[in-house]
């Protein structure tokens, strides 16, 4: 079994496409082809289908990249594990991360990684819960950092902090002018949301009904910036959390009013996958998140 040449079919999947593996790698893509190929005689199956925009997983592909997955995170775990003998964490940490914790959760931990552990990589891929919760299954991910909704932490989830629930808009909104928001005012409001499957969207519609109102979703996006960009506009709304909009209020080009009536708030959570042990790099990293987090404000 070539780790390496298994590493290579697994970036392209992720990627979708030899390419931007070849240039990650600084090599060819008619070599990164070939690794492949030799990989799919050894198989006796084709793992990518190749086409004009890319590569994409056969079914054969879908079937195993799961077990290749498990079979190197488990090879480069128990190299770690022999490294970190000396009581020294290294070796790659992989994070996943909604955009509205990005900054400032993960901007901090990676200037105090950078200068206390230099021999932790990490590495972050933003998404949101949906994407999150699949990365963590199929083991792409050693932990995630999410909304929960429940109060008591589940699954061996660590909840880190507690934030509210903003209406966010253009500076100087009328609809604004006020110290709270309640929620039955949103009724035919136009807001901007983050696309479906979203246990959040799910929460506000089961809110709405509560309420006897409609929300009037008139764009979906996950992307934070565009969502910002839309509502500084003027005339649409956003519901977000402190940290999604902490620099764009600091700036000067939105204002933000709690919701009430419900006020709704959301625990942020470290959800760990269930595909093997946690590292001492891993387990250092959740421990300094910690740490941050109790400074951040709720």
């Amino acid at each position: 079994m070539d780790q390496s040449s298994w590493r290579l079919f697994i970036e392209a999947a992720d990627l979708g496409s030899l390419s931007k593996v070849a240039l990650a790698h600084d090599t060819s893509q008619p070599q990164i082809s070939r690794r492949i190929s030799d990989l799919e005689q050894v198989c006796g199956g084709r793992l990518l289908h190749r086409n004009g925009r890319g590569v994409a997983l056969t079914e054969f592909g879908q079937r195993i990249a799961p077990k290749v997955r498990s079979w190197l995170n488990s090879t480069e775990q128990l190299q770690n594990e022999i490294l970190e003998v000396a009581g020294k964490p290294m070796g790659r940490v992989r994070i996943g991360v909604m955009p509205s914790a990005a900054h400032p959760l993960v901007t901090q931990l990676y200037e105090k990684m950078r200068k206390d552990y230099p021999l932790v990589q990490l590495s972050v891929r933003e998404g949101q819960g949906a994407q999150l919760e699949t990365w963590l299954e199929d083991g792409s991910l050693d932990f995630a950092v999410l909304y929960r909704h429940q109060a008591t932490p589940k699954n061996g989830d660590i909840y880190l902090n507690q934030t509210s629930t903003y209406v966010i808009g253009a500076k100087g909104d009328a609809f604004l002018q006020r110290d709270v928001v309640p929620f039955s005012e949103l009724d035919g409001k136009p807001l901007v949301l983050f696309c479906r499957p979203s246990s959040w969207r799910d929460r506000l519609d089961q809110i709405s009904v509560d309420c006897g109102i409609k929300l009037n979703v008139i764009l979906e996006a996950d992307s934070l910036a565009l969502q910002t960009r839309i509502v500084s506009t003027g005339g649409v709304y956003a519901l977000l959390g402190p940290y999604a909009i902490d620099a764009a209020v600091k700036n000067d080009s939105l204002q933000a009013v709690p919701l009430a009536d419900p006020s709704i708030t959301r625990h942020v959570a470290l959800s760990m996958s269930r595909h093997g042990e946690l590292t001492l790099a891993c387990r250092t990293v959740m421990r300094e998140l910690q740490d941050i987090s109790k400074n951040l404000p709720h």
